[in-house]
């Protein structure tokens, strides 16, 4: 089985990002875990977030799949075995994601991988972290 992927949007997810990209260019997500909107997918300027080795990339997400998602390490250890998709609903989240002002937020929707994924997910390489490593 090939490993499916660990992170996927929604086609009004994307629609919002591609008006944000439109806006202001290449975009990134950011998934730390923190309290608030730490736990929500902020989205910002592709480069303005800087990632680092504590962080692992999910995967790519938008129309194109050329968004990437990352994920604060110790977030993707309580994660690793869920599948990740952002989502928009309508409402305002605080902080700098750039959907604010748009009047939507990105929120993530999960759901377990079974075992068969997993196993797939187990063999295949870890996903690439933040400081190349």
């Amino acid at each position: 089985m090939i490993a499916p992927p660990r992170v996927l949007s929604t086609v009004q997810a994307d629609a919002i990002m591609a008006q944000l990209t439109a806006s202001h260019g290449p975009l990134m997500f950011h998934q730390s875990g923190g309290c608030c909107d730490g736990s929500a997918p902020m989205c910002y300027p592709a480069g303005e977030f800087r990632v680092g080795g504590q962080d692992v990339l999910l995967g790519h997400v938008g129309a194109d799949r050329g968004i990437p998602v990352w994920i604060g390490a110790a977030q993707f250890e309580y994660w690793r075995h869920t599948q990740v998709t952002i989502d928009v609903v309508p409402g305002r989240g605080a902080g700098f994601s750039l959907e604010g002002p748009e009047g939507v937020r990105f929120i993530v929707r999960s759901r377990v991988f079974d075992d068969a994924e997993v196993d797939a997910l187990d063999a295949a390489a870890p996903p690439p972290r933040g400081d190349g490593a």
